[in-house]
């Protein structure tokens, strides 16, 4: 087994303690019926900068969270974050191997 990171990017904005409280409940299902495949539940991201190679530091706010999971292989990893709670609310998921270096 692999480790991957799964970058969440986007996804709708809860506008209420309800929703909220809603999608928190997908999210816990979500790693529930992954089990012992999260490594890493990771977390929900704030305020992001980029820094780039001249040492300018720019606003950046693409990505939204990630969390690290184990997987057969690349095939594997994708199918299980096809079923992650983001996509109904409209963010994406990259799934990108982590490399033991």
């Amino acid at each position: 087994m692999s480790k991957y990171h799964l970058t969440y990017s986007g996804g709708r904005t809860p506008e209420t303690e309800e929703e909220g409280a809603a999608v928190m409940r997908a999210w816990e299902e979500w790693f529930t019926d992954l089990g012992d495949a999260v490594v890493d539940g990771g977390h929900p991201l704030g305020p992001i900068q980029t820094i780039e190679a001249g040492g300018a530091v720019r606003d950046s706010g693409a990505v939204t969270g990630y969390s690290i999971i184990s997987a057969d292989d690349l095939s594997d990893a994708v199918t299980k974050a096809k079923s992650c709670p983001i996509l109904a609310d409209g963010g994406t998921v990259e799934v990108g191997e982590c490399v033991d270096m």
